[in-house]
């Protein structure tokens, strides 16, 4: 029986013929394991997920291993994306019960939900010491049948025992010597020789790159800068960063971001190319690059991940045709075939293409490690090459569309567009924005995804309310309408009413209170590869603070900085782990700065706005529109100058005196 088949997961969908009879995440499914008397398989995964793949071929596509599944088990298929709530829970419970995590994620379940056994990938056949996945479930099948008393107490210990291990975070300060012993901390984590922070496996540090910039920005640190800018130099040097189309992986299977998880994911290229476009509003000498980076990576996004609607797609997957980086890699003697033996030794010197190959089977990743000593002829090879991959076989791509991250999108397409003067990139952006508020909404209530303008079943998270209220709110501000406001509030109140911990002040659950109850009701702090939905709600709240009315803003901000004030001993102990916590503090460190632009002319508004969003600090906020203009609430009581334009530039609660030239602005921002 085909249970997924009306599933708005592509993840899903790619599982819905397989043997297995799998149910989708339900009620119905639980009550199916309960009838039956049989424990619970829940298998977590992702489209672009390779070893996801690798398990699918080896054993959901097996009419043996299916069989055996089918027999002894209620099959469930969860797409992680698309219940990051369901995905926490039991990856908690992975990482408590092996000491680590990843994905697919392999759960046991009793009919109740609660978990006694869980693992990640198991091979067909055993391996390296591994159990094979038959022998696995040959084993739980023996148990559940003739321990089953026994399985089911385990379980409940393991939930009780998960309930005792993360109480909320206590009270912190994230203040002044906190972020200054972050930047001490990440110098320390620093990797020296490859730049970033750690070793194999190396991630993007976007959250915490924005962390440092805001840092230095607001404190002069040349060390917070360093930091920044040689790990952004880095990864768009390295294999991680696509040489020829722009855009992001995953993340760098060494430590040298030579080779990367080929999977390219719209939050990190929606991080990096925020952080990217902050880099390059300094006046530093990677200006240059970083704006060469974020142009392609915001072109990347637009071109190869857009969807039919407007919005944008999840991922596309790290594998073409089921090897791993097929579409990406290339062989000196594939060079010759596409640019002749000149141009081909030219480019394997200049992409480092070896001989013996950089990744599998004599094949190299393209790394651009020194610029091009002539730029026309490298613009020429690029195209030449890129047009050459363009017809080999493509990864598959997840086009759901994500809530949370098609908001993060939207902050950093606004905040792009004005470092590289698109302004087509905030329409862009208007368009995503229309589609998650018509469509997503749903009788006032926000959901997760959708697909093909189909809205999913899944309620949003918090991650959800933080990051889109996050992005309208970017959009207010490069456009002045009030409607992304208005709608951006909406998504706070919620946030605030259904997600917080009303007995631990500036404690949020990452599910609302009357959302599905699990296990466990899950609440994660730390930033990770995206934002937590706390630290997104934080910063959201604190810019909607310094953009609402004084009926949401004093609200705001106090929740804001109860939210921040949970979040020091993380920052402190664990600063790669808050780059957004610490990000968001930097703000409220600053003000954050708040420049309103009252005029009557249009140009004139729109020269004074550029200024302002190309030179004001990273958290800042601006808006432009007429004078006292009450509709916009930062604009209210703000008139001319000698009836001239005026930028009106504040910091916290403290107003400089209004200026009316670009000149005097960056004066003003500057101080």
């Amino acid at each position: 029986m085909n249970r997924l088949e009306d599933a708005t997961s592509p993840y899903l969908l790619q599982h819905a013929d397989n043997p297995v009879q799998w149910w989708p995440w339900s009620p119905e499914a639980f009550e199916e394991a309960r009838r039956r008397d049989v424990p619970v398989l829940l298998s977590v995964g992702y489209a672009a997920c390779h070893w996801c793949h690798v398990m699918a071929h080896e054993s959901f596509e097996d009419a043996d291993i299916a069989a055996v599944m089918n027999e002894h088990f209620v099959n469930i298929k969860v797409d992680r994306e698309e219940r990051p709530d369901v995905d926490s829970v039991y990856m908690e419970a992975t990482q408590a019960m092996t000491g680590q995590g990843g994905w697919p994620m392999t759960c046991f379940l009793t009919p109740d939900g609660e978990p006694f056994h869980c693992g990640t990938y198991y091979p067909p056949k055993p391996l390296h010491g591994m159990p094979s996945f038959p022998q696995l479930l040959d084993a739980v099948a023996a148990a559940w049948s003739e321990r089953g008393a026994e399985v089911r107490q385990a379980a409940t210990r393991v939930v009780e025992q998960l309930a005792g291990q993360r109480p909320p975070l206590p009270e912190s300060s994230l203040d002044d010597e906190v972020l200054e012993s972050a930047v001490s901390r990440l110098g320390s984590e620093f990797d020296e020789a490859n730049a970033g922070f750690g070793g194999a496996p190396k991630f993007p540090p976007s959250m915490v790159v924005e962390f440092l910039l805001r840092h230095h920005e607001r404190t002069g640190s040349a060390e917070a800068l360093r930091l920044a800018q040689r790990s952004c130099e880095a990864m768009a040097r390295g294999g991680l960063y696509d040489q020829l189309a722009g855009g992001f992986a995953r993340y760098s299977v060494d430590a040298e971001w030579v080779v990367p998880h080929f999977e390219k994911m719209l939050y990190d290229n929606a991080l990096l190319l925020r952080a990217y476009a902050h880099l390059a509003r300094l006046d530093t000498d990677s200006a240059e690059s970083a704006r060469r980076v974020t142009r392609e990576t915001g072109e990347f996004l637009l071109r190869d991940l857009r969807t039919a609607e407007g919005a944008f797609a999840a991922s596309l997957d790290a594998d073409t045709e089921g090897v791993e980086g097929l579409t990406y890699v290339w062989t000196p003697e594939e060079l010759r075939e596409v640019l002749g033996e000149q141009d081909a030794q030219w480019a394997a010197e200049l992409l480092a293409v070896t001989p013996d190959g950089t990744f599998e089977h004599g094949a190299s990743t393209l790394q651009l490690h020194r610029d091009p000593d002539d730029p026309v002829r490298w613009r020429r090879v690029r195209e030449v090459l890129a047009d050459a991959r363009a017809r080999r076989p493509q990864p598959g791509i997840d086009d759901k569309v994500v809530t949370a991250w098609n908001g993060m999108a939207l902050t950093a397409l606004v905040e792009a567009a004005a470092v590289l003067d698109e302004p087509q990139w905030i329409t862009d952006a208007a368009r995503v924005a229309e589609l998650l508020v018509e469509r997503h909404l749903v009788d006032g209530r926000l959901r997760r995804s959708s697909r093909d303008g189909v809205v999913g079943h899944a309620a949003g998270v918090l991650e959800d309310h933080g990051c889109l209220a996050e992005g309208l709110l970017a959009l207010h501000q490069a456009t002045g309408e009030r409607r992304w406001l208005d709608a951006a509030c909406e998504l706070l109140d919620t946030a605030l009413d259904k997600f917080a911990d009303h007995e631990n002040p500036g404690v949020f659950y990452d599910t609302a209170a009357d959302a599905e109850a699990l296990v466990r009701r899950p609440s994660d702090p730390t930033d990770n590869a995206s934002p937590s939905g706390a630290s997104a709600t934080a910063a959201a709240l604190l810019t909607a603070a310094a953009l609402a009315g004084s009926d949401r803003a004093t609200r705001y901000r106090e929740a804001a900085e109860q939210a921040v004030s949970r979040a020091g001993l993380l920052g402190q102990r664990a600063p790669r782990f808050a780059g957004h916590w610490l990000a968001t503090a930097e703000a409220l460190a600053h003000g954050p700065v708040q420049i309103a632009v009252a005029g009557d002319q249009d140009a004139d508004r729109a020269e004074l706005l550029a200024v302002a969003r190309r030179h004001a600090p990273g958290g800042a906020v601006a808006v432009a529109g007429p004078p006292e203009a009450d509709a916009v609430p930062l604009l209210a009581g703000r008139g001319l100058v000698d009836g001239r334009t005026a930028a009106y530039v504040c910091r916290g609660y403290v107003c400089d005196r209004p200026v009316t030239s670009a000149d005097e602005l960056m004066s003003a921002l500057a101080r």
